[in-house]
């Protein structure tokens, strides 16, 4: 009752079949060029990267102390209101 209908002859091939004369040459691979790492590249990196995140604290820090502060003024206004 539920089952799918077929169509009775199934799809004919394509007509054309797409077959290249000549194989492709095979691309040239380019070596990349060396990439130097030493010991001042790591030292930089590693001091960029402490004081990003150092940054990223600080300003961390200094959002939740506004929002504290915020807060703290929001219920001592709010105590000056109901006397």
């Amino acid at each position: 009752m539920f089952l799918p209908k077929y169509p009775d002859n199934p799809t004919p091939p394509p007509a054309h079949t797409h077959a290249p004369a000549d194989p492709a040459p095979a691309p040239v691979r380019r070596s990349l060029p060396s990439v130097s790492i030493d010991q001042k590249t790591v030292a930089a990196v590693l001091v960029g990267g402490v004081v990003l995140t150092a940054l990223l604290a600080a300003v961390a820090v200094t959002a939740i102390s506004v929002a504290v502060a915020a807060v703290v003024l929001r219920s001592l206004l709010r105590d000056h209101r109901r006397r």
